[in-house]
């Protein structure tokens, strides 16, 4: 039958392997491309960072939040090396990426991107001349990553597209019912799949997938060894790399509101930079970046080192819902409230609560907290955000993804005093729990009062 013997025809087509028009050089990056294609927008993302506006923004602003300075550090130095840390942190990531991609260049001397690298961290020494100035930094890297990054997402779509197709055809050649509009429909498939393969060649060519090793690693190096060169000018690093000391800390609250209360949270205290010859040389005998991950280990006292700075984020943000409608608080989102709070919270809500009775029934006082809470609420608050914007940022489901926002680590609560901390979220959980009773005793005297009318 000639349909049959077709049909044959055509699912002996799509079952041999095609063999590409182009033989790809051993070269070409090829399926590493959407790996590298992955890096470019962290890149660029870093550069723009690091921009005169941003910079200043960082300076005047971003270490000034008040949260910060109530919890964290107010010593401006301390805040900036923790910025400028994490900001090394990040570029070095990005680095090994780019060091596996350098093993399988040609040239020898973008194979020992590594090597080059961590000289350059530690002396600043550019023996390859890799690093740029600014305006071919923008012109030429950033406006080629931009281009490639947007044809390897082309690739991307082009090579799903045609998978799609690949399974719709090959369902359709196993179905046993054929008939004259089936048939059509196999050849509208088998033209789309040949058209899609021309899409996906085209794009291949255009995108990172048939760059060589040697022109992508080039590209990489080049803006890594200009990013960490930008680093090292805005933040000042020259004469060695600061590090910190113990932090004191103050923390106090009482279970009746005040404005006492509420300046006891600016009793914080950061560490003191120093920097010295004999710091400068054990900058460079340790390591540049051994030096920086130093001053990422959060302190003994900081809710990063007991990890408890993500917790803490939802815990505060649960509180910010209740508090702005304490009216809607069941008894059930009470327990389940408490049963986030550790052992050291418990504790201290416990001791303030004790003597308390369950009866609140003055509008001043209610008011009063209202008003304690929405101040604390106002610093402490952003921290918690900035805490679950960052983790949701580098996340796995979204570390390929280019970073939406500025958020750094010492605008979240990983470096935050926990003592300081767990007095705040204390405060908020004693006046929470006077305006819950304010609320319930409110709405019952309400309620009472309609029975009442009723009648």
């Amino acid at each position: 039958m000639p349909l049959e013997k077709w049909l044959m025809k055509v699912k002996k087509t799509i079952s041999s392997p095609t063999k590409p028009s182009v033989v790809i050089k051993r070269s070409k990056i090829g399926v590493l491309a959407f790996e590298v294609a992955g890096i470019m927008p962290k890149l660029t993302h870093i550069w723009r960072f690091l921009s005169d506006e941003n910079i200043d923004h960082l300076r005047n602003q971003s270490i000034c939040l008040e949260g910060v300075s109530k919890v964290v550090s107010n010593k401006d130095a301390f805040l900036l090396s923790l910025a400028c840390a994490e900001i090394v942190e990040n570029l070095r990531v990005l680095a090994v990426t780019v060091s596996r991609v350098s093993k399988r260049c040609e040239d020898s001397s973008l194979r020992s991107f590594e090597p080059a690298f961590d000289v350059f961290a530690n002396t600043v020494h550019d023996p390859y001349g890799w690093v740029l100035n600014i305006k071919d930094m923008e012109a030429k890297n950033i406006k080629k990553m931009e281009r490639y990054v947007a044809a390897t997402a082309m690739l991307y779509k082009a090579m799903d597209e045609l998978t799609v197709l690949e399974n719709s055809l090959k369902k359709s050649l196993h179905q046993e019912v054929v008939n004259t509009t089936k048939q059509q429909k196999i050849l509208d498939l088998q033209q789309k799949l040949l058209w899609q393969k021309q899409q996906v060649k085209y794009a291949k060519e255009k995108s990172l997938w048939n760059t060589s090793f040697d022109s992508v690693t080039l590209l990489l190096a080049s803006s890594i060894f200009t990013i960490l060169s930008r680093i090292k000018i805005v933040f000042g690093i020259a004469h060695g790399y600061p590090t910190s000391v113990p932090r004191s800390f103050s923390a106090s609250a009482t279970v009746y509101p005040s404005d006492q209360t509420l300046k006891d949270w600016n009793l914080a205290s950061g560490p003191m930079i120093k920097s010295s010859k004999h710091q400068e040389n054990n900058e460079i005998s340790h390591g540049f970046f051994e030096t920086n991950s130093k001053i990422l280990t959060p302190a003994s006292s900081t809710l990063g080192f007991a990890a408890l700075s993500l917790h803490y984020a939802n815990l505060i943000i649960v509180m910010e819902k209740m508090i702005r409608s304490p009216q809607l608080v069941g008894l059930d989102a009470r327990d389940d409230l408490y049963s986030m709070l550790p052992n050291s919270i418990r504790s201290s809500l416990r001791s303030r609560l004790k003597g308390i009775g369950f009866r609140a029934s003055d509008p001043v006082l209610a008011g009063e907290w209202r008003e304690a809470l929405g101040k604390i609420l106002g610093w402490l608050s952003p921290l918690a955000h900035n805490m679950i914007k960052w983790q949701n940022e580098r996340s796995f489901e979204h570390q390929n993804l280019m970073p939406k926002t500025n958020v750094l680590l010492l605008r979240t609560l990983f470096f935050a005093n926990r003592q300081k901390t767990e007095a705040a979220i204390t405060e908020l959980l004693v006046g929470l729990n006077y305006i819950w009773w304010f609320e319930k005793e409110m709405n019952g005297k309400a309620l009472f009062n309609c029975i009442v009318q009723a009648k």
